[in-house]
């Protein structure tokens, strides 16, 4: 793989770099795909299953969407998931996210999903993963996209909830890589899921972990230290201890930053004060994501966009951005080398 950026880069500017932001490959390696359901596909989905929803119309879905902070998000999230009942509904919704990211060019996606959110309404294990691993091999057929699913734990859950889920997944092993933590993080640090992290650990899935976000940069140490995740979701709060962006450059563990959710959370205050601009010139393996982006306003294409039209970024940035973002991938190295060089010939010809 290359070690260094193009030669042309510093010419780069202007139209000829946002055009590049958009049609550059892109690996996305944090969105949670409940997170990408739009108000009208819930609306089509809460009529085709009978689902009585608390808003009117899809205008007043949309306009409920006014979060203050993590928790008045996951609210109208759990509510919007609601609707989905059967294989049918999750491979639709897939369908649907997928569509949006080849039009952003996103060539590999890992993708985050919630078991426990419909396991608990009835759902079945299998119902949800049948479903998304049949878009993911759709996706492969129709868009050219490479897709692997990550199976989250709801951190406000208790540790023999995701005990359970786990076991519950395990008979579907081969339809999913890994395992991550998401949810509230406020008093639920990652300690509290040690013992599952370990047993996945042995089972050989892959690790990652939502940590300073809304938590302290405490949680993303406790993420490396205890659950020994590969990458770390969110992590913008690691500026906040000079000690752990040294380590974070140093040993290299991605960051998978989503800036428009920071910004609609109020994890930071506006897009012109973003963190991402400074996590790169620490050294630290940033990539740039959508998070919930139905939710949030924008998907990757609109997160790389409005984030490069508000903060001192250039084409430097979009190069190592794009190009961690396939790195920090967990797909096989001769693939990662295939994406790297189409993203060289991407900056070669801007």
């Amino acid at each position: 793989m290359r070690s260094g950026p193009p030669a042309n880069l510093d010419a780069i500017t202007g139209e000829r770099l946002r055009a590049l932001l958009r049609a550059m490959p892109k690996a996305e390696l944090h969105v949670h795909i409940e997170g990408t359901l739009e108000p009208e596909l819930i609306f089509a989905l809460a009529d085709r299953n009978g689902v009585a929803l608390p808003y009117p119309s899809v205008d007043a879905l949309r306009a409920a969407y006014a979060f203050t902070d993590l928790q008045s998000f996951l609210d109208i999230y759990y509510a919007g998931a609601s609707v989905l009942r059967t294989e049918e509904d999750f491979h639709a919704m897939a369908m649907a996210y997928f569509a949006r990211a080849v039009a952003d060019h996103v060539v590999h996606a890992e993708i985050f999903f919630d078991p426990q959110t419909h396991t608990s309404r009835g759902v079945p294990m299998a119902t949800v993963v049948h479903g998304l691993a049949r878009a993911g091999q759709d996706a492969r057929r129709i868009h050219g996209i490479d897709a692997s699913l990550i199976l989250c734990f709801l951190r406000h859950l208790s540790e023999d909830d995701a005990f359970a889920t786990l076991e519950a997944a395990l008979p579907l092993r081969d339809q999913f890589i890994g395992v991550g933590l998401d949810s509230g993080e406020r008093g639920n640090p990652p300690e509290k899921f040690a013992r599952v992290f370990a047993r996945c650990g042995e089972l050989g899935l892959r690790r990652v972990a939502h940590a300073g976000e809304e938590g302290p940069p405490a949680y993303i140490r406790a993420a490396l230290d205890v659950l020994h995740a590969e990458r770390i979701d969110h992590g913008v709060r690691c500026l906040e201890d000079p000690a752990l962006v040294t380590d974070l450059a140093r040993i290299q563990v991605p960051l998978t930053v989503c800036p428009l959710s920071n910004v609609r959370l109020g994890v930071v205050p506006a897009l012109h004060r973003h963190p991402l601009g400074a996590l790169l010139a620490a050294g630290i393996r940033a990539t740039v994501n959508s998070d919930d982006p139905a939710y949030f306003g924008g998907y990757i294409g609109a997160n790389y966009a409005e984030t490069f039209a508000a903060l001192p970024l250039g084409p430097r940035d979009a190069y190592a951005l794009a190009r961690n973002g396939f790195t920090a991938s967990f797909a096989e190295p001769g693939v990662k080398r295939r994406w790297l060089d189409a993203l060289d010939e991407a900056f070669a010809a801007a």
